[in-house]
């Protein structure tokens, strides 16, 4: 077995699926960080959530925020409510929407992850969003309709059209620290990462 050539395919596939998606996502992207960054400079907070494999990239979405590695600044107003959901009873699929209710305002929003067809946890968190009133940006694939229809006309969803569900989550780890490297831009100004 030849794991150079693997690894060398698999690379090569990642920066195609990139190359490919600069033009589709770039506008969502910019919206979505406008919208978390006037969430931030109003004192707000923004909430994560992803189930499974996309619970890693709600962790360190609002990892970032709080604190980033390459920069000395202001830690920013992010929870990861996947964290808060490991309590283990996971039946009633309502884990991410039970803390919105308890700790989110209107003036908060809420970053849903989901690499899937429509996690029913995830759902049910937008659920909640709409009765607290709080704007929501969505990070999906093309084939999440379930997400699609659940969002309100002024949020924003960024949807990664890929057909596998890993190059999916891929494209959502880097719009993810994209998106953070937006929102330190427009609250801290640019700085040299060299």
């Amino acid at each position: 077995m030849d794991h150079y050539q693997l690894i060398a395919n698999r690379f090569q596939q990642t920066i195609e699926s990139i190359a490919m998606s600069v033009d589709q996502l770039a506008d969502p992207m910019a919206r979505g960080s406008e919208m978390m960054t006037q969430v931030l400079l109003n004192d707000g907070k923004i909430f994560c959530c992803g189930h499974g494999v996309d619970a890693v990239n709600a962790q360190l979405f609002s990892s970032l925020l709080l604190q980033n590695p390459q920069r000395e600044r202001p830690a920013l107003p992010a929870f990861d409510l996947s964290a808060g959901a490991a309590t283990g009873d996971n039946s009633t699929n309502d884990s991410y929407a039970r803390q919105l209710r308890a700790l989110a305002r209107n003036s908060d929003l809420l970053l849903v992850i989901d690499s899937s067809h429509g996690d029913a946890n995830c759902l049910a968190a937008l659920q909640a969003t709409r009765e607290i009133d709080m704007p929501v940006v969505v990070m999906s694939n093309s084939g999440n309709q379930a997400a699609t229809d659940a969002i309100n006309a002024g949020d924003v969803n960024i949807q990664i059209a890929v057909d596998q569900r890993m190059q999916c989550v891929e494209m959502h780890t880097m719009v993810a620290i994209s998106m953070c490297q937006l929102i330190e831009t427009s609250l801290f100004g640019d700085y040299d990462q060299g």
